[in-house]
């Protein structure tokens, strides 16, 4: 399952991605939190799908998706799980600031949403209301997200939103 996007390259996961992704998650917190390696891997290895852009076969980005009955300890994930029997929730996504603004994140979202037809999973994610991310918030709207609840947790709040499952051709 490879799929070239201009700029980049979409494929899943492979172990020499490991630090280049490291160091793009970090530099995105706090859109997502921190990780270390082997917790990376521990995430990786649990989840449903982890997808890596590529743009000259550099990883340039990621989308790491679990599916339910995950041994996830996320607040919320286990929302999600209370809510859901059956759904693909993007823990995180995130791209290389040098590349923002050439659709990465779409592509990495389309390949989500096509792995996953007919699979009848919904599509989930949270966003954080604090601190705010209003380009995530407008970036999973413009995907069909819709708000579905939020939570305050602590230092943190979250909005909520799923997308429906793709259909069957």
């Amino acid at each position: 399952m490879t799929q070239t996007v201009s700029p980049a390259t979409i494929r899943p996961f492979e172990p020499g991605d490991l630090g280049a992704l490291l160091s793009l998650n970090n530099a995105a917190v706090p859109a997502v939190n921190e990780l270390g390696a082997e917790e990376m891997l521990d995430l990786i290895g649990q989840s449903l799908l982890c997808l890596v852009a590529l743009a000259e076969d550099t990883p340039v980005g990621m989308l790491l998706c679990f599916g339910e009955g995950a041994d996830y300890a996320s607040p919320n994930y286990r929302w999600l799980s209370d809510r859901y029997e059956r759904f693909a929730y993007t823990d995180r996504i995130f791209v290389d600031d040098t590349q923002r603004g050439k659709k990465i994140g779409d592509a990495l979202y389309s390949t989500l949403f096509e792995h996953m037809r007919g699979t009848d999973r919904c599509f989930t994610c949270e966003v954080n209301e604090r601190p705010p991310n209003p380009g995530s918030l407008r970036f999973h709207a413009g995907l069909g997200f819709e708000e579905i609840g939020r939570a305050d947790n602590g230092a943190t709040s979250v909005i909520y939103m799923r997308r429906d499952p793709e259909p069957a051709r």
